[in-house]
């Protein structure tokens, strides 16, 4: 019997009392002297496993394919909520449609800021004169350091702050500002000196107050009134003075009106009227009008996103498109998807959108989108002409808001929004139906990649390992044995010369 025979059928023994998993040809080319010595077991076990994960890798592509359509429909998603939001903002009471400016003939001498919704037109304003502070101020003193007369008493408004030695104008100051009197206390100082300022902190002729001061009638310490040309009155430490403030004095439309304050919010609904010179006899227009540029703005914001959405679409059913895993001839993880083909179109026939004319007119000048400038490309995106846009929202305003809007917030903006609705809702939109179905398949797959883990894989392993390295301690066993048949064949092959 040859060795190498021999060594086959040993190893075939070996072999035998072992798993059939056992790669036999390997074990042999280690034995008969291959290029490497015994069995590399992490890679033969590693080579099984392998083999045996097979049913792993398909749900694993299953897996990844549906990541893939989750996430692709989570950015659609994304991208049709912006829509959403759009199309509100242009339905809205208080959105870009009802957003106004006001211009004024004469801004040095008024302007205005109108709410939201505020009725266009224009308003006529004569200031006659300006709401004045009722203001006094001391005596001037060499310093804020320097010490006022000790036991004099300054009184405002029935309040008495009596001055204690070496009392100073600030300490004065932080008295009276903590008193709560409706009256602020401030320390100015000029070439001559430093003196305090009192000020009413009502404008207006509701904001008058006493202020005497008491004491040694020979002091130099006393307050006067400021006159409305801001100069100071005379002084009075006997009696004490009243600063006086005085109401403003406007004509609107023709409507004489007296006013507090300088900022007129009562005379004109909506508008806020800001005065900032007196100028009697001199009419200021004021002009409110819809704020186009705003609306405008609302509606390239709008095109933008949905033009975003229609090249996501696109992009699904687009054999030029990079292939991904699912994807069927090139197209996207989507193109399947039964959700995908209706949003399409549902979008493309929702642009064919005709408003019909407002409550009492019977015809309009804005009835589709293409009368706003904004018309469809070959690809079903959107392009806008801006001087198309500006010239109707500067001409026919009306109709641009009722295109839009309808009678009642039911025109082309709440009819395209009602069909995203459809999509997108938290409840029952076919957006959240589809990713709930997509995460309940992925969340199988994954319990399958799992349990074939645990009770197949590992199992399977451990099992490998203990095999191979049965088999690796048997085959170093080897060298031994065929040295002792070696010997013996040696002493038989003695014999038969002998």
């Amino acid at each position: 019997m040859s060795t190498s025979t021999s060594l086959t059928s040993l190893l075939s023994d070996l072999a035998s009392s072992s798993s059939s998993s056992i790669d036999l040809s390997s074990i042999l080319e280690a034995a008969m002297g291959a290029s490497t010595e015994g069995i590399d077991v992490t890679s033969a076990v590693n080579a099984s496993v392998q083999a045996a994960e097979q049913p792993e890798v398909v749900w694993e592509d299953q897996v990844s394919t549906l990541e893939s359509q989750s996430s692709a429909l989570s950015t659609i998603e994304t991208d049709v909520t912006n829509v959403e939001s759009d199309l509100q903002s242009l339905n809205s009471l208080t959105g870009p449609l009802s957003s106004t400016t006001v211009s004024s003939s004469d801004s040095s001498l008024v302007t205005a800021t109108a709410a939201t919704g505020t009725a266009s037109g224009q308003t006529s304003v004569v200031v006659n004169s300006l709401a004045t502070t009722a203001t006094a101020v001391s005596s001037t003193l060499a310093s804020s350091s320097t010490a006022l007369p000790a036991g004099e008493t300054v009184t405002i408004n029935g309040t008495a702050f009596t001055i204690s030695s070496g009392e100073t104008l600030s300490t004065l100051q932080t008295d009276i500002n903590a008193a709560g009197l409706g009256v602020k206390a401030s320390i100015i100082t000029d070439a001559s000196g430093v003196m305090l300022s009192l000020a009413s902190s009502t404008s207006g002729s509701n904001g008058s107050f006493t202020v005497s001061t008491t004491g040694d009638t020979g002091s130099a310490f006393s307050f006067a009134a400021v006159t409305p040309s801001g100069e100071s009155g005379s002084s009075d430490n006997s009696g004490g003075i009243t600063a006086s403030g005085s109401d403003a004095s406007l004509t609107v439309n023709g409507i004489a009106i007296n006013s507090a304050t300088n900022t007129v919010t009562n005379a004109v609904s909506g508008l806020t009227i800001n005065l900032l010179n007196a100028s009697p006899g001199t009419s200021t227009t004021l002009t409110v009008a819809p704020n186009t540029s705003e609306v405008s703005t609302a509606v390239n914001q709008f095109v933008s996103d949905y033009n975003t959405l229609i090249t996501a679409l696109n992009a699904q059913f687009s054999d030029t498109s990079s292939s991904s895993s699912g994807s069927t001839s090139g197209q996207g993880v989507l193109a399947q998807d039964p959700i995908v083909n209706n949003l399409q179109s549902d979008l493309l026939q929702a642009i064919d959108y005709t408003a019909s004319p407002a409550s009492g007119s019977s015809s309009t000048s804005v009835p589709n989108l293409s009368s706003l400038g904004i018309t469809m490309n070959s690809d079903g995106t959107l392009s806008v002409d801006s001087t198309t846009l500006s010239n109707v929202l500067e001409n026919n305003f009306s109709d641009v808001r009722n295109f839009f809007q309808g009678g009642s917030q039911n025109g082309f903006a709440d009819t395209l929004n009602q069909t995203l609705t459809g999509f997108t809702s938290s409840s029952d939109g076919s957006f959240t139906v589809d990713l709930s179905s997509i995460s309940t398949e992925e969340s199988g797959f994954e319990t399958d990649i799992t349990n074939f883990q645990t009770n197949v894989i590992t199992p399977l392993k451990t099992q490998l390992n203990t095999e191979y390295s049965d088999a690796e301690e048997a085959l170093q066993e080897l060298p031994r044995e065929m040295q002792g048949i070696n010997e013996l064949l040696g002493i038989n092959t003695s014999s038969s010369g002998g």
